[in-house]
């Protein structure tokens, strides 16, 4: 069974955490990350770009010279791609990215991902802030030894800590309920506090 130390807010271990070989010692699958990463990124785009083709595009209806005898290629419109104010070739048209994941896949890829940066989590006993002030959350960072790209995992809303870490570009805020493998695996370290590993135990066991 896999252990964690847990630590105050400045780094000093006060005691350890045992967790769930079902979640944190589970096999990796990398395909089942790869995918449900896709998907997620696929899922933040708009698919609103648009172009017109050249039958969309506006003119052109005429012939711009004879077919012989100029000496030139033959064309028709002055519409066709190759022209200034023409259509484009395969012109991209509103669509919708959405790549579609069986739960159990997106299942394993949490488990998997949680397996594969174990050693990047941080479990902090509690993050309890006297105000919502930025250099406090930079000052637990800084100790904690975590000052690169830093998840922070809270085990439901805290105003008080995601409006003093909003302003470090660097830190990410989740709640237990909108991780995503996505954010696990970009993070180089993951702050998550007691409770809210406990609560990851319970959704994913």
């Amino acid at each position: 069974m896999p252990t964690v130390n847990v630590v105050d807010m400045h780094g000093k271990k006060v005691g350890t955490m045992d967790l769930s070989e079902d979640i944190f010692a589970a096999p990796v699958n990398a395909a089942a990350m790869h995918l449900v990463v896709r998907s997620y990124l696929a899922a933040q785009r708009q698919g609103t770009q648009s172009a017109l083709t050249r039958g969309e595009v506006r003119g052109g209806g005429r012939k711009i010279y004879r077919q012989k005898g100029t000496g030139n290629a033959r064309h028709h419109g002055n519409r066709a791609p190759q022209f200034r104010h023409g259509g484009v070739v395969f012109a991209p048209k509103p669509r919708d990215y959405v790549i579609k994941v069986p739960k159990k896949v997106r299942r394993l890829a949490m488990k998997s991902a949680f397996t594969s940066k174990l050693e990047d989590f941080i479990v902090v006993d509690r993050i309890a802030l006297s105000e919502a002030k930025t250099k406090l959350v930079a000052q637990m960072l800084r100790e904690l030894g975590s000052e690169k790209k830093t998840l922070l995992v809270l085990p439901g809303k805290e105003d008080k800590i995601v409006r003093a870490s909003k302003n470090i570009p660097t830190v990410k805020d989740a709640y237990v309920n909108t991780l995503n493998v996505y954010d696990i695996l970009n993070a180089d370290k993951i702050v998550i506090e007691k409770d809210a590993m406990q609560k990851i135990q319970e959704v994913y066991a």
